[in-house]
């Protein structure tokens, strides 16, 4: 016999139907599937629902649906107010750091470039996802949403644009990084940390006009690629500026 339950999705979970859709939505089932298996279901990842009120009362995901049920879901940053709330989404680390799917590279160097540990390989799976952010406590940035429904991953985010700027500030709003910049600490090309260096050690490998115009230098100590204060930097401080204004 077939039941049925009345699911309403607010704030930035709409994003995941058709026009944004915040309208309640039907949902169809037999026996007595859990709550997390229904939103999934309904193409919503667990990652990013908070707070999940059935009937006006807080469960968690085990939750099992009854015939009937009225169930509101919210996202972290749009909760209803003067309630008390089960949080589904665990504190995020202090210092969090990333993963991303083989999509983002331009946002990994951008987030690297803010000082943000962010993982990136052009070869990643996501079954090698998965496992590195459950091994690393990284959170996991994609475009998949089926990436996001994986069990084992317990953080998680949906970018919304497809413009590596735009998925920035996403990201930085989203995970409220606006005092966690670090800029220029990692190396945008591996994510290895950025030291200064004696310019006697590295001259060796310095183009002409560089060694001629420039005195001070950093080197990366994973892929050993060399930075310097050249106009592209000054590009880089303008770009962090806006991102610190923006975000």
């Amino acid at each position: 016999m077939a039941f049925s339950a009345t699911f309403s999705f607010h704030g930035s979970l709409a994003d995941f139907f058709p026009k944004n859709n915040q309208e309640p939505i039907p949902y169809v089932f037999k026996g007595t599937p859990s709550i997390k298996d229904a939103i999934e279901t309904m193409g919503v990842p667990h990652v990013e629902v908070d707070v999940i009120l059935v009937n006006n009362s807080p469960v968690n995901f085990t939750y099992l649906l009854s015939p009937n049920d009225q169930v509101q879901i919210y996202p972290k940053n749009h909760l209803p107010p003067n309630r008390t709330f089960v949080h589904l989404i665990k504190k995020f680390p202090d210092f969090p750091q990333f993963i991303l799917d083989v999509h983002l590279g331009k946002l990994a160097r951008l987030l690297r470039m803010l000082g943000f540990d962010a993982l990136y390989e052009k070869n990643y799976t996501d079954t090698q996802i998965a496992e590195i952010a459950f091994a690393e406590v990284r959170i996991v940035l994609t475009r998949d949403i089926l990436l996001l429904k994986r069990k084992s991953i317990e953080w998680g985010y949906w970018l919304r644009s497809k413009h590596p700027k735009e998925q920035l500030l996403e990201v930085l709003h989203y995970f409220e990084l606006q005092q966690a910049f670090r800029p220029f600490y990692r190396c945008m090309a591996c994510n290895g940390c950025i030291q200064r260096v004696e310019k006697k050690e590295i001259v060796h490998l310095l183009l002409p006009e560089t060694n001629r115009f420039f005195e001070e230098f950093y080197q990366c100590s994973q892929c050993h690629n060399i930075y310097w204060k050249g106009s592209h930097y000054e590009k880089m401080e303008s770009f962090i500026k806006q991102c610190t204004s923006n975000s």
